[in-house]
């Protein structure tokens, strides 16, 4: 994908989208295919925020970030026919647990393997999981129709809001009553108190439980994580759900796809090209002002930026009300995450003696417990990050050899837990890096005994070069917490999830807003399609 300029060719457009993540870009790519004359501003020199791909070592290509697919709204892959553009999903085909002195639990795309897998620890848990994957398919379903519209809004009276109100409670009626209960635990215990009155074995609650916490400031046992699991549970891919998949070449090449896209529709996209305040006169955005001090006009101005750094860092200071500004303040970012990507000059080997790679084709999560995963938590809650992590890794290559030199592999790890604030205060991360690296190398050699053989190079990412990087305050991978009190009709702020802002033609279309984080597209697509149902833009 090749920017149209490096920097904007028009002293006027209709939109300007700030920021060139995914989101963004699906927004742009909406508002061009409507005619609309975009322009799009990027900080960095490539497009995508947390969705890239960087070759970070020659030959190896990383995915840095955001590193599997599933979310992705299937309905925005076929409106904007982003396969043309370039989007291949490769789907992950097992789920992989090492388990210490053990051959681990592997769930795989068949059921019946699956279920002999389970039988090894509990074979009340082999035989219930399938109705338990049921279940689960039945709730996403269901929450399906809400992160595909804008969110409700209860407090309002208008007609229209109460049809739609009306509508999601016929749904719910339509539940039957065990299922009504189990969306409502869903969305108020924890992770593991939900699972518990499904399964009693470990791995195999753990394996489980650590959906709940990616990306949150929790631990797998606070109130609130059940909701998280099912975020990750409804994952869709050709219409299978509970898929999840890489994208060939990486995640960056999702965000290329958008770009591409929206190029096709005439949007123009910048790199390069930072932003440093949103110019407003009379309550009313009217354009942009670079950071060499150009200034761009828009009929209206849409932020992809995480909501701290749309209102506490680009919006002059005395344009916001103080009630809507102490809100913004009190939204939750606490960073949690780290990620940290391998350069391997061969697949290590995995302790178990499995033969094969099979199993390391999805993903491999390193949780052998409930208490693991706790303890892990315990240390972050006291401002360090863990020494004995939750990790989520994938090897990509195996998959998709495009991201390695022949015969060698890319494992990426998500980390979980690296406070963004440490005890010695987030400044201080780059002094501790390097042994937030060598304690997850050190977790991963429990399960891959030789895996420091294999190392060529790495690259480790805390939540403070996150939030350098990429803009992401606190670097928080979803923009904000997804906790009760931050989704839907209260994400970012009550009264403000529509996508407007109390600036006049300022807008929002980041994960900062309804439906939330991840590789999803869905806030990009629906703040678009409100601003045209509007005709604010």
């Amino acid at each position: 994908m090749n920017p149209t300029a490096s920097k904007p060719t028009k002293s006027s457009y209709d939109a300007i989208v700030i920021g060139g993540g995914h989101n963004g870009l699906v927004c742009a790519a909406y508002l061009g295919r409507a005619g609309k004359k975009v322009l799009v501003v990027e900080k960095r020199p490539v497009v995508g925020g947390a969705a890239v791909s960087e070759e970070v070592v020659p030959g190896f290509t990383f995915s840095v970030f955001s590193y599997v697919v599933s979310l992705f709204r299937p309905h925005i892959i076929r409106e904007l026919d982003l396969p043309r553009h370039g989007m291949q999903i490769l789907p992950m085909e097992t789920t992989y647990n090492p388990v210490p002195d053990d051959r681990g639990l592997v769930r795989w795309g068949d059921a019946a393997r699956t279920r002999r897998e389970i039988e090894r620890f509990s074979p009340n848990d082999a035989s219930i999981y399938p109705e338990f994957g049921l279940a689960m398919s039945r709730l996403s379903r269901f929450t399906k129709n809400i992160i595909d519209t804008t969110a409700p809004e209860p407090a309002s009276l208008h007609p229209k809001e109460l049809i739609k109100l009306l509508k999601l409670a016929k749904q719910f009626k339509d539940f039957d009553g065990d299922m009504r209960y189990l969306n409502l635990k869903l969305m108020t215990m924890s992770a593991v108190d939900f699972l518990e009155e499904w399964f009693e074995s470990e791995p195999l609650l753990p394996a489980m439980a650590g959906s709940g916490i990616i990306g949150t400031f929790m631990g797998v046992r606070s109130p609130g994580t059940a909701y998280v699991l099912l975020h990750h549970y409804m994952g869709e891919i050709d219409g299978a759900y509970r898929a999840w998949g890489f994208a060939k070449g990486g995640t960056g090449q999702i965000s290329l796809a958008c770009a591409r896209a929206a190029q096709s529709f005439g949007v123009e996209i910048v790199t390069d090209v930072g932003v440093s305040s949103i110019d407003i006169a009379n309550g009313r955005a009217r354009g942009i002002v670079l950071d060499n001090g150009d200034q761009v006009s828009a009929k209206t101005v849409i932020s992809s930026l995480d909501p701290n750094r749309t209102f506490l860092k680009l919006i002059p200071e005395g344009q916001l009300d103080s009630d809507f500004t102490a809100s913004i303040r009190r939204y939750k970012n606490r960073g949690s995450s780290g990620k940290v990507n391998l350069a391997l000059d061969r697949l290590p080997t995995f302790a178990g003696g499995r033969e094969g790679d099979h199993h390391l084709r999805g993903d491999v999560t390193y949780a052998p417990t409930i208490d693991y995963i706790e303890k892990a938590y315990d240390e972050a809650k006291y401002g360090q990050f863990s020494r004995n992590p939750f990790l989520n890794i994938v090897i990509p290559s195996l998959n998709d050899p495009s991201v390695a030199p022949p015969g060698k592999h890319v494992l990426s790890a998500f980390v979980q837990y690296a406070p963004y604030n440490i005890r010695e205060g987030a400044e201080n991360w780059p002094q501790q890096r390097d042994a937030f690296g060598e304690a997850v190398i050190d977790t991963i050699e429990e399960f891959c005994p030789d895996i420091r053989d294999c190392l060529i190079d790495k690259q480790v990412i805390s939540p403070w070069d996150i939030e350098r990087m990429i803009g992401l305050t606190e670097g928080n991978i979803f923009q904000g917490e997804l906790s009760l009190e931050q989704l839907a009709f209260l994400r970012p702020v009550a009264g403000w999830s529509r996508y407007q802002t109390p600036i006049d033609q300022l807008w929002m279309c980041g994960s900062g807003t309804h439906p939330g984080g991840g590789v999803m597209g869905a806030p990009g697509e629906l703040s678009a399609k409100t601003m045209l149902s509007k005709k604010a833009v």
